[in-house]
């Protein structure tokens, strides 16, 4: 009975210590700080709206027109004309090949060309010598003063001499030929710009073997631009050619470039099932080829929720808006954004319909405090 008195004695020693903590505590619950109340930011509610529906195609800036200049002949390149980055004009000579060979068959056949005129000449003499004489005999077999014979013999004279003219022509003809082309492979060793253009690439230099068909320099047209992008082929029936299209080269800050389809290949590419799709750029100095640009073809309108830049709260890497419960009380919400309008920005994950935001937070850390709705 003793243990039991003791232990019955230390709770109720215990218990106004008990009591008194607990009224303590309820006492620091009751003097809790209250929330933070902040003013003058502006609130909105979140609401979806009518935006374009666009296609966006990414592709490269291609000149309009290009050309890989290539040697027609087989021959050591002696000299090289031309640089990247030079400007040329149509027929300027920008690379030769050694042209020994070429001038020496273009020299015999010069010769070759001489002596056939001159054979030409001399059956031509021939020919009219035995003409005037067929003629007086013509006259004096109809007077019967020279037999039939002697005719004959004349005749045939004339028959011969006009068919050693028109051997003689012929050859001429063909030496003329042989001439004109030796003129051309002397020709083939003067390499030329195709067209008014810029070099974008040598490809050999002095001292090199070239061959037929073997590229030597590109030249390109720098007049004209084309972006050349790739449609899948499910979307394809939103691209109609002639149609005018907002293209966008990133590396030249150009917003909103209005381009022109002028082709749509007709055939897919195999393995990726996409069409080749070429859209004319209007002239820019700055455009160069092979830069990344993008289009933009309309699908019509779609629903989205767009919000203002100036809401988002930029955290590093990562976009995030301050969005109001019930009591007005600011959260700091990580949001997924798409593609920037104008003011506006569209919200693709992370908001809903009907939410309330702060419009323009500024650089204040609003989260946990109240809002005083404006």
């Amino acid at each position: 009975m003793k243990p039991m008195n003791t232990r019955r004695r230390f709770l109720l020693l215990m218990l106004p210590a008990v009591l008194s903590l607990v009224g303590c505590s309820s006492e620091q619950t009751r003097t809790a700080p209250l929330q933070e109340t902040v003013r003058n930011f502006p609130v909105l509610a979140v609401q979806q709206a009518s935006v374009p529906d666009l296609l966006e195609a990414v592709g490269t800036v291609q000149a309009a027109q290009t050309s890989e200049v290539a040697s027609q002949m087989m021959g050591n390149i002696v000299e090289i004309r031309a640089r990247e980055g030079d400007h040329v004009q149509r027929g300027q000579v920008l690379a030769v090949i050694d042209d020994s060979q070429p001038r020496a068959a273009v020299d015999r056949a010069t010769a070759a060309d001489l002596g056939a005129q001159e054979q030409l000449v001399g059956a031509d003499s021939d020919l009219a010598l035995a003409e005037s004489t067929l003629q007086r005999y013509q006259t004096l077999f109809e007077k019967k003063s020279v037999s039939p014979q002697e005719f004959d013999e004349v005749k045939a004279r004339q028959q011969a001499a006009r068919a050693r003219r028109d051997m003689a022509k012929a050859g001429q003809a063909q030496a003329q030929a042989a001439l004109n082309q030796a003129r051309t492979s002397l020709e083939y060793t003067r390499i030329r710009a195709p067209f008014d253009g810029v070099v974008t690439e040598k490809k050999a230099d002095s001292g090199t073997l070239a061959s037929p068909g073997m590229p030597i320099f590109t030249v390109e047209d720098v007049r004209r631009y084309r972006l050349e992008t790739t449609v899948n082929e499910n979307d394809l029936r939103y691209v109609r050619t002639g149609e005018q299209v907002s293209v966008f080269i990133d590396a030249l800050d150009n917003a909103g470039l209005k381009g022109k389809v002028v082709q749509i290949v007709p055939a897919a590419d195999a393995a990726s099932r996409t069409f080749l799709v070429k859209i004319d750029l209007p002239t820019d100095t700055h455009q160069r080829s092979g830069l990344f640009g993008r289009a933009q073809f309309s699908r019509g309108e779609r629903r989205a929720l767009l919000i203002p830049r100036s809401a988002v709260v930029e955290r590093g890497q990562l976009q995030g808006i301050y969005v109001l419960d019930q009591n007005k009380v600011a959260s700091l919400r990580y949001i997924t954004l798409g593609k920037p309008s104008g003011t506006e920005v569209e919200v693709l994950a992370g908001l809903q319909e009907g939410e309330r935001l702060v419009a323009r937070p500024g650089a204040v850390d609003l989260n946990g405090k109240r809002i005083e709705v404006q």
